[in-house]
């Protein structure tokens, strides 16, 4: 018959003492607490499995105490009477675990981050990462990315509202969308909860679309568009947008007869203005260039920036946007009719042009002082100027000539 085991008391756990080999002392029903040569004193429990001797863990004295050791001594017989080891059930618990650490929110947002930072700009790569960091990841971050919802994601846009930060907080929305979209396409996350927010958020009051207006701000944008890796059509278009900053549907519309190298004019006849009003676009060296690398890959097609699909149609209304977008610049951030709220500020506080002749080249309906609406021809040479001065502006910028902050022009 089997010597009978003395159950430990709380004295005994408490006052046991490392040896020279580590040694045990049992409680009975196979539960042991281990004295390590250390000091540590370590649950655990010998059973047979399938005529298989195992041993369970059960953790450290004194996080788990004696009493709660002989409770998961009992719910471990209580799974064998059931023919379930429970050694197994901890490896399956610790690997569930292990996935949802894996799979946090945070985790996958690096992730992301990581996988993507090459196609932007260092500068607007890294900004993505501080907002999230600063935004996001204190409040979400550590959860598991699949157990996300949309409240749990507009509890953490609300947060940047009650800050007065609505502009960023689209921002985040924008960001956070991508990454629950990436989750899904590598099987962490079953849907994109950011798209039930659309309207969540009121609009940025700013009443212009979006642009960056600050030079240092443009520079990044400048040379992301020089980077740009996809289609060169686009690309050229791109190039353009600052350079002309005319209206998207003016540029994408653009036909080869319409363009006067010799004269380096562009003529955009009424029928396409939104004024109904023939319009003259100055164009600038730099501007020339972009159209003489342009013209041998689309010259036979009626259109400067032809579909890529057929010649005989002019390129998508949302090419250039999407272009902006592959780049990592959202929507809140810069849109095709953005470049010209872009150009009418830095022009006007930072270039010091005067405000008739630049409202003039954005198609503004500007008048005389006798209240006549101004020629297409009016103060041709003076913006002629104004629009290579610009493009010389913007050249400085992305090769990284000192820039005076519009704050600091306007004190």
């Amino acid at each position: 018959m089997p010597k009978r085991i003395a159950p430990l008391s709380d004295i005994q756990v408490k006052n046991a003492k490392p040896k020279e080999i580590d040694y045990k002392l049992a409680d009975g029903g196979g539960l042991y607490l281990l004295v390590t040569t250390t000091g540590g004193k370590l649950w655990r429990m010998d059973y047979r499995f399938k005529d298989k001797r195992k041993t369970a863990a059960f953790g450290a004295y004194p996080a788990v105490t004696l009493s709660e050791a002989r409770q998961r001594r009992e719910d471990a017989k209580k799974l064998l009477v059931n023919d379930v080891d429970p050694g197994e059930i901890k490896k399956a618990q610790k690997s569930s675990q292990g996935e949802q650490d894996a799979n946090t929110f945070e985790v996958i947002a690096r992730e992301w981050h990581s996988k993507f930072a090459h196609t932007w700009v260092p500068s607007h790569a890294q900004h993505k990462l501080e907002r999230l960091e600063k935004n996001v990841f204190p409040w979400i971050g550590r959860r598991p990315i699949r157990e996300l919802t949309a409240p749990d994601v507009l509890a953490v846009l609300r947060r940047m509202e009650l800050r007065n930060i609505l502009d960023t907080a689209h921002r985040v929305r924008f960001e956070c969308g991508a990454i629950f979209r990436y989750a899904v396409a590598t099987g962490r996350a079953d849907r994109d909860p950011v798209a039930d927010l659309k309207g969540a958020l009121p609009p940025v009051k700013n009443g212009h679309h979006a642009a960056p207006t600050e030079p240092k701000d443009v520079a990044p944008l400048l040379r992301a568009i020089d980077d740009f890796q996809g289609s060169f059509v686009v690309k050229c278009a791109l190039q353009l947008a600052p350079l002309l900053f005319v209206r998207p549907g003016e540029l994408r519309a653009a036909e080869w007869s319409e363009i006067d190298f010799q004269a380096a004019e562009w003529n955009i006849p009424a029928g396409k203005m939104k004024m109904k009003i023939a319009h003259l676009v100055p164009l600038s060296k730099q501007a020339l260039k972009v159209l003489v690398e342009l013209k041998p890959l689309t010259g036979h097609s009626k259109y400067v920036f032809p579909c890529h699909r057929s010649p005989l149609r002019c390129m998508s209304e949302n090419a250039v946007n999407a272009g902006l977008r592959r780049m990592g610049f959202d929507k809140s951030e810069i849109t095709g009719h953005g470049f010209r709220a872009m150009a009418r500020t830095i022009l006007d506080e930072v270039l010091q042009v005067r405000p008739d002749f630049i409202e003039h080249q954005l198609a503004h309906a500007v008048k005389d002082p006798n209240g006549r609406a101004y020629n297409r021809t009016a103060h041709l040479a003076e913006r002629k100027k104004m629009m290579q001065l610009w493009a010389d502006y913007l050249d400085g910028l992305k090769t990284g000539a000192k820039v005076i902050p519009i704050t600091q022009k306007a004190a």
